[in-house]
């Protein structure tokens, strides 16, 4: 088992890093070729800037019983398809029972926008997000090992 995270724009990195190390699990953090990033424990993965690129990556990366941590209900998805585990940066861990209501969400969201309409995005991200996540990245690892 190993954590595999979307990491182009992922604010929870080095929490990651810090919960994998406890269980002794490797990271594969993915970023597309705009994105630097150094990390002494993480093996990092860049890919080309093509869309959906870092996605498809990890997609193909992932395995049965691995955590993939990832803010698109897309790729939470195809993971949950690969009997894999999914979580997003808030600590929401993505499963049959909820994933379903998410893409619809999506949908409507994406078709508000084409119409014209406007959607909001997420609040600003605070330190009690931050420990969410983390609690809830500590309980599935102690789940899966």
């Amino acid at each position: 088992m190993k954590i595999l995270v979307d990491a182009d724009a992922c604010p929870v990195k080095d929490i990651i890093v810090k919960v994998a190390k406890e269980f002794s699990l490797e990271v594969f953090m993915f970023i597309d070729t705009s994105h630097i990033l150094d990390d002494d424990y993480s093996h990092i993965i860049t890919v080309g800037q093509a869309k959906d690129a870092v996605d498809i990556a990890l997609i193909n990366y992932t395995e049965k019983g691995d955590i993939v941590v990832t803010q698109d209900y897309g790729v939470a998805s195809m993971v949950l398809g690969k009997q894999a585990y999914a979580i997003n940066y808030n600590g929401l861990i993505y499963d049959a029972n909820n994933i379903d209501r998410l893409m619809f969400e999506r949908y409507l969201s994406q078709k508000i926008r084409r119409a014209g309409g406007r959607t909001f995005g997420p609040k600003k991200r605070n330190k009690e997000a931050d420990l969410q996540f983390e609690k809830a990245l500590r309980e599935l690892c102690k789940h899966i090992c």
